[in-house]
């Protein structure tokens, strides 16, 4: 096993003056599940190929415990790598493919098959081994491509977006057993997605990534809990949570006709600036006879929650483009769809209100 270490690393694609990934600062532990998530063109899959050696670094490093990797070969740097695709030989049987390797490797006949029927019983595939791949569903070929990297015995295993291919329910269940097998064997692994809740469930910590640029790594609950800036906040939590802006007054930020409550030591931070960003989760709302008002669009209940889609009494109407920004979402217990259609206060708990600059982006709570 081993850490993965980048140093400033920077890779700039040819006919571009932007870099893909920029000067990329992360230490990844030994055995450690690590998430690198982000939107599309955020730089998370161009990382994890300079990690693989598929991609050039332009500036910086990139090491695999001690050892500088930068300019190795892909096949010098012992890891091994699940692709979205799957990448799986059609006219092999499932045994042949995840032994391919190996044989590569002229690693012997009856080694190659005591390693294959070991990552078999693990992943749950011995009665599959002598199919072809056409014969198997997509989650049982995603397995496939996890044996054909587990039987190498790599330092760091690398996945890129291995899920994305699977209905939702097969999503699910197959990302619970990539977390477990990942525990059980103890390799280090990096593990690219743009779903972020597949992050929050499955690593040790996450990085969120942005055009290239770290914006913030942690374990999900601090993440969660601690966005450092505007765009990890409103990227990280489904529902999204609820960026509302307003103006600076005392003793807080104005939303409507309500005053959200702000500590005066976190005001004093925002010295100079008029307006702040307030960030309040859905499920820190309560209905109640005082707050902030929405007007109630829709009420979808799930059973023992309800979540109540609204916008801000008295604002203006949204360009279509805008709707989802000033979209209001709170989730609240109990069952209330007498509410659609209705205006109701929102009132949140002063601990988990989050303030953020509108200069800098950055959390000041």
């Amino acid at each position: 096993m081993a850490t993965v270490t980048y140093k400033d690393a920077t890779r700039i694609y040819p006919g571009s003056e932007i870099p893909a990934v920029n000067r990329l600062n992360l230490s990844i532990e030994d055995s450690e599940f690590m998430v690198l998530v982000g939107p599309s063109g955020s730089g998370k899959s161009t990382a994890l190929r300079m990690l693989a050696g598929l991609e050039d670094i332009n500036a910086g490093a990139v090491f695999i415990g001690d050892r500088d990797v930068t300019n190795l070969p892909p096949k010098e740097r012992d890891i091994a790598m699940v692709f979205q695709n799957y990448a799986l030989y059609p006219h092999m049987t499932v045994a042949d493919n995840m032994g391919f390797a190996l044989k590569m490797q002229n690693v012997p006949k009856a080694d190659r098959q005591q390693r294959v029927l070991e990552a078999a019983k693990l992943l749950g595939l011995e009665d599959f081994l002598n199919r072809k791949p056409k014969a198997l569903s997509g989650g049982q070929r995603q397995r496939v491509a996890m044996g054909r990297a587990i039987v190498r015995k790599p330092k760091v295993f690398l996945m890129d977006e291995p899920l994305s291919n699977l209905d939702a329910k097969l999503r699910v269940a197959t990302r619970t057993q990539i977390a477990s097998l990942q525990q059980r064997l103890g390799v280090t692994t990096v593990y690219v997605t743009h779903d972020q809740v597949e992050a929050m469930t499955m690593g040790h910590r996450v990085a969120v990534m942005k055009d290239g640029t770290l914006q913030q790594v942690d374990s999900p609950l601090v993440l969660y809990d601690k966005p450092v800036n505007l765009f990890v906040a409103g990227f990280i939590g489904s529902p999204a949570m609820n960026l509302i802006e307003g103006p600076v007054v005392d003793g807080g930020v104005q939303i409507g006709d309500y005053v959200v409550p702000v500590a005066r030591d976190i005001l004093a931070k925002a010295e100079g600036e008029t307006a702040l960003t307030i960030g309040i989760r859905p499920e820190a709302f309560e209905v109640a006879d005082q707050g902030i008002a929405v007007n109630v669009a829709m009420v979808e209940e799930l059973g023992a929650d309800t979540y109540l889609y609204g916008a801000l009494a008295g604002a203006p109407a949204a360009a279509e483009d805008q709707i989802e920004a000033n979209q209001i979402v709170a989730r609240t217990s109990g069952r209330h769809r007498e509410l659609a259609g209705q205006a109701v206060r929102l009132e949140a708990d002063p601990t988990q209100v989050h303030v953020f600059s509108q200069q800098t982006q950055e959390r000041l709570s």
